[in-house]
């Protein structure tokens, strides 16, 4: 929010409201912008100029605002201190002052209003905003058979409401600042101060402070890029979520959250690769389901990286099957390669999510009868692919979309790409040192300083059987170690 101090660099709001009302004009555009304007009376024997937003404001606080200062000037009082008096007869919970334009116009442009006072250098501000949007709706990608059905949408008040609403504590903070140089977005992060690490608070606000660019025109992505820097890395180094109830429980083990205004998702941070393997359907049900949900997923993933490249490497040398194995493999040939058929299927699945995407709900049915009969029957009849690639294609695809995380089943994606490369021009060879160097790889990965494969590498045994086994709630006794928590025991 505002200060009320003078950056030199700003333009500082003048005793003559005139020549405020003219600098203010200028800049802002008001008579060629529509949708901003001025609003002047007299109280008091003052003028008095009400900027705002149209669209961003709630018009029933403004039009209340106004009457309790008509009825002010029309009770003919004597008052000696017109500023006073007005300030007093704002009513609302939330008024600040600014003394320079600059800081003005910015709480405007956020959907506020100010208020100049002739005679006056500075302006009170009033939150009055009312962004556009839809209501907290489940999320899509985040779906649970039983458990809250309310989500983040795109207004950065809701969102950290809904995030208050679960952790009533006096310690949570959230903490407000201003990205981008024309865009002005707000940035909140949100911490559980006698709990998250106060380096890594301090080290994401020096990352969002340095951040210089015009506007976040892509929400928390742009932040997430500028945060952690991720480079040609396909692997997230952030956690994404639309559910309150996801983002409260990390806040609670000691992670920070970013909130981004227009964004219907936060970013929760730190995170290794086992943080975008859960999924809050585990936590809703019994620990002996929630570890069979849990497993069952996990072999989903695995499919989806290795079932292709190894059942390529089995085709190319039949003689590493065992005897029980050997009816695996094609029975019939085509003038198509094995491995360009899966090439061929796999961009045709990714042509298929993208085009689900972009259909309108209506017609999602009928794209997916077409589909069916395109990369089904007909390209197996015509003699494209042999049903076998159908088969462990149609299996890679839904163990990556049973991943949890959207961004994980992506990269995943990619990596089962190169792993498929690799078996193809190197055989047997190929595939363990591809295996290999992809650990490896994983493992040099950090995010924010902590290690992508904890619990495992380094090796924390109680925190890796938290991941392998949904354990009761009640038997967690201390906060991940991975956030360097203040407070590390969770319940005593």
């Amino acid at each position: 929010m505002s200060k009320n101090l003078i950056n030199p660099e700003k333009q500082p709001i003048t005793n003559n409201i005139f020549d405020n009302e003219t600098a203010i004009k200028n800049r802002i555009g008001i008579g060629t912008s529509f949708d901003v304007g001025i609003r002047k009376f007299n109280i008091l024997g003052k003028q008095i100029q009400v900027y705002f937003v149209n669209g961003l404001c709630d018009t029933q606080f403004i039009i209340e605002l106004f009457k309790e200062l008509s009825r002010l000037d029309g009770r003919n009082e004597k008052v000696t201190n017109a500023k006073h008096a007005i300030e007093n007869h704002l009513v609302h919970q939330q008024v600040e002052t600014v003394k320079t334009i600059d800081d003005a116009i910015t709480q405007m442009l956020s959907g506020l209003i100010f208020i100049l006072l002739e005679g006056e250098d500075e302006a009170f501000v009033v939150d009055v905003r009312s962004y556009p949007g839809r209501g907290p709706d489940e999320p899509d990608t985040e779906r649970v058979v039983r458990g809250a059905r309310d989500g983040y949408t795109e207004n950065i008040i809701q969102n950290t409401a809904l995030t208050r609403r679960r952790i009533r504590d006096e310690r949570l903070r959230n903490e407000i600042m201003q990205v981008g140089v024309r865009s002005k977005t707000d940035v909140c992060i949100s911490y559980i101060e006698d709990v998250a690490d106060p380096d890594l608070v301090k080290i994401i606000k020096k990352e969002l402070e340095a951040i210089e660019i015009d506007g976040l025109t892509m929400a928390d992505k742009v932040v997430e890029e500028y945060i952690v820097k991720q480079g040609f890395n396909p692997f997230p180094l952030v956690r994404y979520t639309e559910r309150p109830d996801v983002a409260a429980t990390h806040l609670f083990e000691g992670h920070v959250i970013i909130t981004v205004d227009t964004s219907p998702s936060v970013i929760i941070t730190p995170t290794t690769l086992f943080h975008h393997v859960q999924h809050a359907e585990e936590y809703r049900q019994a620990p002996a389901i929630g570890t069979f949900l849990r497993w069952v997923r996990f072999s989903g993933m695995l499919l989806a990286l290795f079932i292709l490249p190894l059942w390529l490497l089995f085709v190319m040398q039949p003689n590493l099957l065992p005897e029980m194995l050997d009816f695996i493999g094609p029975n019939e040939t085509t003038n198509v390669p094995i491995f360009a058929q899966i090439v061929l299927a796999e961009i045709g699945i990714e042509l298929l999510r993208m085009a689900a995407i972009h259909t309108p709900s209506p017609l999602a049915t009928a794209l997916g009868l077409v589909a069916a009969l395109l990369i089904g029957e007909i390209a197996i009849n015509v003699g494209l692919f042999v049903p076998e690639v159908i088969l462990y294609v149609a299996l890679g695809a839904i163990g990556t979309f049973a991943t949890p995380s959207y961004e994980l089943g992506i990269a995943m994606k990619v990596a089962r790409l190169a792993l498929l490369l690799v078996v193809a021009i190197f055989k047997l060879p190929g595939f363990v040192i591809a295996s290999t160097v992809f650990i490896l790889l994983l493992t040099m990965i950090k995010s924010l300083n902590k290690p992508y494969l904890w619990p495992l590498l380094p090796f924390n045994p109680s925190a890796f059987w938290q991941i392998l086994v949904r354990v009761s709630v009640p038997s967690i006794k201390r906060r991940p170690s991975i956030v360097s928590p203040k407070d590390p025991i969770k319940q005593s």
